[in-house]
């Protein structure tokens, strides 16, 4: 138990060393971009930065399902000539008002639109009522189990899209949560103004790809024609362009998109990738409608109408328009992370400057030195030399957990630094057992060297069990737990596999090379 081979050696001395070489990044900047470079990063208690809270447009969520109800019911009644007068959506209502022309059809009108309400949804609840009346006016309405279903739907594909929309600026470990059942809370460490963001993660960036309706003259002043809206121009708010409501490829069908500059040009434009479904689609409508203008809508706005000059294969396009190189390449993040289900509405934003973290960093800093101190002088005033090599074990333990969480590039939070103040104490009582333990066997009676192998056969049995536990409790925390809570999870779990490295390994370690090299006849402990 108290032998150690050159080669067992070998590896405890060199996990230390790797740990003081991981912990070096932390103190320099980094001398070449391809070195990786992995540090721990500051939370937004410690760095500063932005808090944002934004709240799910539900009214969009609802008129867009209603919308596609109502393509549903022309759909549905076209087969029988059932005819109406009038179909609307009534959002406030949440429904779709249908009234026929003949209320004698009324039974056929309700037989054909009953596979729209029969469809389950996502609940596997129905999510349509249908009711008729006398005078032939049927309605159509979301049941709420439908509505509180889609709210959720909408707001954990907000988080999802939000995210990777922030991971491609860059910024490093946003915090992103559900909060109630229509808002999420996102905060950004580092970013003290998160314009940009915001901008980024305002834009529905829902992108279509629509024929324009050329015979249409938006500038009559009359309503479009039935089948077309009028959309403005992206650079030129007062010119407006007729474009057919029908999609004809829609942007969900892109891969990729890129920033990029014409070289005739030298502009800036965006490259896009389609699909397999969405290449085919696009190069049939481009086939087959060479010489007319095909219109790139983006949030209800044309951001180019080119005319077709020839068939573009290839599943691959440009687009093209007044850009800069920070418009391009946004647009080129907001095609690559999605669109989103409805618009965000930012209703709270928070800016921590950087001189509030450094505060809480200079707190904790005091606090991690006295905590440390105290474990010093308490381990060498009870167990004499063998206090101080739980003391070093403890300095390796602080160094290793560092360099764990460099490797892992873990976000340091205010509750982080206090968990590694806990584990400061957690890596002390294990040496406390052990010490106590050999101590206990002397007394005992036993020669020295049979006190340390006791101490430390018997010490481990608690030690572990102690420490499964207590890591068991942290894991389930950072699963369940969110924001400055995982962090302080993550700090525990490290520090618990650290303690057990050096107080198993280290410690026995330094206590064996002591004693072969000195045979006391009584532990100085």
């Amino acid at each position: 138990m108290m032998y150690f081979s050159r080669l067992k050696t070998a590896v405890i001395l060199g996990a230390c060393l790797l740990g003081l070489l991981l912990c070096i990044p932390n103190l320099f900047a980094s001398p070449a971009a391809w070195l990786p470079w992995r540090t721990v990063h500051l939370g937004l208690d410690l760095r500063g930065g932005s808090y944002l809270l934004m709240e799910v447009d539900m009214k969009a969520v609802v008129r867009e399902r209603l919308d596609s109800l109502m393509d549903g019911v022309r759909q549905a009644l076209r087969p029988g000539s059932i005819f109406y007068q009038a179909l609307e959506a009534q959002p406030d209502q949440n429904r779709v008002l249908l009234r026929l022309r003949d209320p004698a059809q009324a039974d056929a009108a309700m037989a054909a639109l009953r596979p729209l309400v029969t469809a389950d949804g996502p609940t596997g609840a129905r999510d349509l009522d249908l009711a008729s009346t006398p005078d032939g006016t049927i309605t159509l309405t979301l049941s709420q189990v439908a509505l509180t279903a889609r709210a959720n739907g909408a707001v954990q594909q907000s988080i999802e899209i939000v995210r990777r929309r922030i991971d491609e600026t860059g910024v490093v470990d946003p915090q992103i949560a559900q909060q109630g059942s229509t808002r999420l809370v996102v905060q950004l460490p580092g970013i003290e103004d998160p314009n940009r963001i915001k901008e980024l993660l305002g834009k529905t960036a829902h992108m279509t790809f629509r024929l324009v309706d050329e015979a249409a003259n938006p500038a009559s002043g009359g309503p479009p024609p039935p089948g077309d809206d009028y959309l403005v121009m992206q650079d030129n708010p007062t010119q407006k362009i007729a474009v057919r409501k029908r999609v004809d490829v829609d942007g969900a069908d892109l891969t990729d998109a890129r920033a990029g500059s014409n070289p005739t040009t030298g502009e800036w434009v965006v490259n896009f990738t389609f699909n397999t479904v969405g290449g085919r689609r696009f190069s049939d409508i481009t086939r087959a409608n060479v010489n007319h203008r095909f219109a790139i809508v983006l949030d209800d706005k044309v951001i180019s109408a080119p005319v077709i000059r020839e068939p573009i294969t290839g599943g691959r396009g440009q687009i093209s328009g007044s850009f800069t190189a920070a418009s391009a390449n946004d647009l080129a993040v907001l095609l690559r992370a999605g669109a989103l289900p409805a618009p965000l509405t930012v209703i709270e934003e928070r800016s921590i400057g950087p001189e509030l973290g450094a505060d809480s960093i200079r707190a904790g800093a005091i606090s991690l030195v006295f905590g440390f101190g105290l474990v010093i002088v308490f381990m060498a005033i009870f167990y004499g030399l063998f206090g101080w090599f739980a003391n070093i074990c403890v300095l390796v333990n602080l160094m290793l957990m560092l360099a764990v969480m460099s490797l892992l590039q873990a976000t340091l939070t205010l509750p982080g630094m206090a968990g590694i103040l806990l584990t400061l104490g957690m890596a002390v009582d294990a040496n406390i057992l052990i010490n106590e333990r050999i101590r206990e066997e002397q007394k005992n009676g036993r020669p020295p060297l049979a006190a340390l192998e006791h101490g430390f056969t018997r010490a481990y049995s608690t030690i572990f069990d102690s420490n499964a536990t207590a890591f068991l409790a942290h894991v389930m925390l950072f699963v369940f737990g969110s924001g400055p809570v995982r962090g302080f999870a993550v700090t525990i779990t490290v520090g618990i596999a650290t303690s057990l490295f050096t107080a198993w390994m280290l410690t026995r370690l330094l206590v064996s090379r002591w004693y072969t090299a000195n045979r006391p006849k009584l532990l100085p402990v």
